[in-house]
């Protein structure tokens, strides 16, 4: 089962931050979440669309420029990254799980990835996931080789149909809502399942038993050791 650090290492470090990321990659997580947004041609590591939860910032995004925003601390000194720090940090350590924050964002975050794809890396190294599901569908349709992730808050029925007619590699979906069918229907066609977002040694137990692929945690240290305890409890 893969270990989805959750915004780097949220749990360890602020948010979306470079100190996030490396405490994610000293832990041994082999994926790495972040949240981007496209901001004045470029893209930003960044959850919300206000500042105040995660910065000493105010208000909208949009009433600054990029530099202010680069300017502002998100938590411990750390200034929001921009996407290509990220990568430029992750540095072929882990594959990397791009999550759309906004509408605006897909084709500069393609751009970026064929960027880093012409420089020795895979596209298999980076999965784009999202709610917003035209824009998933656009990349796929731009670059077949991208992998995609749909993102769902909720499970609907026939979900996993639609997951797979955009072509997705995952659907990622939401811990307090996931279930049986589900995984089981995504399983059969041929989709990843990953979840978000799971903490503790109970639900690592329980989402395993279940089959799931895959689980997002802010505690990425916390599960590799589950990892490891699952493992020396193997026969054999």
């Amino acid at each position: 089962m893969i270990c989805i650090a959750h915004r780097g290492a949220r749990g360890y470090a602020p948010e979306n931050t470079l100190a996030a990321i490396d405490v994610a990659l000293e832990q041994g997580a082999t994926w790495i979440e972040i949240d981007v947004r496209a901001h004045s041609g470029q893209v930003i590591v960044l959850h919300d669309e206000y500042l105040d939860r995660t910065t000493n910032g105010h208000g909208h995004i949009e009433h600054y420029s990029l530099n202010e925003l680069r300017q502002l601390d998100a938590g411990n000194g750390q200034q929001i990254p921009l996407l290509n720090e990220a990568i430029e940090l992750v540095n072929h350590r882990a594959k990397i799980n791009i999550e759309l924050k906004d509408a605006n964002s897909a084709a500069l975050v393609l751009a970026l990835i064929e960027q880093y794809v012409s420089r020795g890396w895979q596209y298999q190294d980076f999965l784009v996931s999202g709610f917003f599901h035209h824009q998933l569908q656009w990349i796929k349709q731009q670059q077949p080789q991208c992998r995609i992730g749909a993102l769902s808050a909720g499970v609907m029925l026939g979900y996993a149909e639609f997951a797979q007619q955009l072509n997705a590699w995952s659907i990622n979906l939401c811990a307090q809502s996931i279930n049986q069918q589900i995984i089981d229907d995504a399983h059969q066609r041929g989709l990843k399942v990953f979840v978000y977002t799971v903490n503790n040694h109970l639900q690592f137990d329980e989402f395993a038993a279940m089959g799931v692929d895959g689980l997002f945690t802010d505690y990425p240290e916390r599960m590799l050791h589950w990892l490891d305890e699952q493992a020396l409890s193997l026969p054999g």
